[in-house]
């Protein structure tokens, strides 16, 4: 019988799975190769659309993230590639070579590369799970605007806690940035919340406990064996990410130690006409910026160029 589903008259040379800098600029070299691509992924321009200000793009002294990507993608889909917002559920090889099933419509495709990205890192601590979406988020940017006048709490070390603390302060009436004691943070980053009344700096050794009744009310930590609590109506996750892989390590992809795609300098995998790119992958000696992220794609896109133009 046939399956209704089944996109018709459309085999893609290349079907590249996320939309972030490395999907996208993975598909504009694509499409300069003459590729029938198609991008799928369920964030369009990824998870730096979060980035409230980017200061390291060649050719932008100043630039916000969704800003960026919005120029990726305008000239992604001025190059002829689709974009289809979705979430890949399920990938099988096929005659041709693959099929791709997004949420309840198949595509095939000669070829994949997996441009997957990261997904926030979680504490798994009690109220973590309960209040997601009542008061818990993983993107300042985001959410921020929800939690205007309020007293809010991040949690990290690193710059893009600090970075998150900051961009709190301008909606939030209280930015408390819980951190362990030997974080340092970039220079200006540092003078900016230390200058600001409305940030205060909280050295906390573990977060035990989110808790509150149908929102978030408060958030509990520990300090050289002390308890304590503050009263918050949000808490922001700034701990870092991890690689988003299971999908690909379902086709035998193989992954290193820490969950991350390992690539050859061609961005190919060990399975046959399958390639990363990006933060996924173990290339660019996990250096995860926008710049070897796009890199990535490109070299990638030129790859899958080689290997079905060129039979190289």
């Amino acid at each position: 019988m046939e399956d209704k589903n089944i996109i018709k008259d459309e085999v893609y040379d290349l079907i590249i799975i996320g939309a972030g800098p490395a999907g996208l600029g993975a598909s504009i070299y694509a499409s300069r190769y003459k590729l029938n691509n198609l991008i799928i992924g369920k964030e369009v321009g990824g998870q730096i659309i979060e980035a409230s200000e980017i200061e390291n793009w060649a050719g932008e002294k100043s630039i916000s993230g969704r800003e960026l990507m919005d120029k990726f993608i305008s000239q992604t889909k001025g190059l002829g590639a689709e974009i289809k917002q979705s979430s890949v559920e399920k990938i099988i090889k096929s005659s041709v070579g693959f099929e791709i099933l997004a949420e309840g419509k198949k595509y095939q495709s000669r070829s994949i590369i997996f441009a997957l990205g990261m997904k926030p890192r979680r504490m798994h601590i009690p109220g973590e799970e309960k209040f997601l979406g009542k008061g818990v988020s993983y993107c300042a940017t985001c959410d921020a605007m929800f939690f205007r006048d309020k007293k809010v709490a991040v949690v990290g070390g690193g710059d893009a806690a600090a970075m998150a603390t900051i961009h709190l302060s301008e909606f939030a009436n209280q930015v408390y940035l819980l951190h362990r004691e030997d974080v340092v943070w970039n220079p200006s980053h540092q003078n900016k919340m230390e200058n600001n009344p409305k940030i205060k700096l909280i050295v906390a050794d573990e977060i035990t406990e989110i808790t509150g009744k149908d929102r978030v009310e408060s958030v509990n930590f520990q300090r050289k064996g002390e308890k304590k609590k503050i009263e918050v109506q949000g808490i922001f996750f700034e701990i870092g990410s991890v690689p988003g892989v299971s999908i690909a390590k379902e086709l035998g992809v193989i992954t290193d130690d820490q969950d991350y795609i390992k690539v050859e300098q061609t961005q190919a995998t060990n399975v046959e006409n399958i390639f990363a790119a990006g933060d996924v992958t173990t290339g660019s000696n996990k250096f995860r910026q926008i710049i070897t992220a796009v890199a990535e794609g490109a070299v990638a896109a030129g790859s899958v160029y080689k290997k079905l133009k060129l039979n190289k």
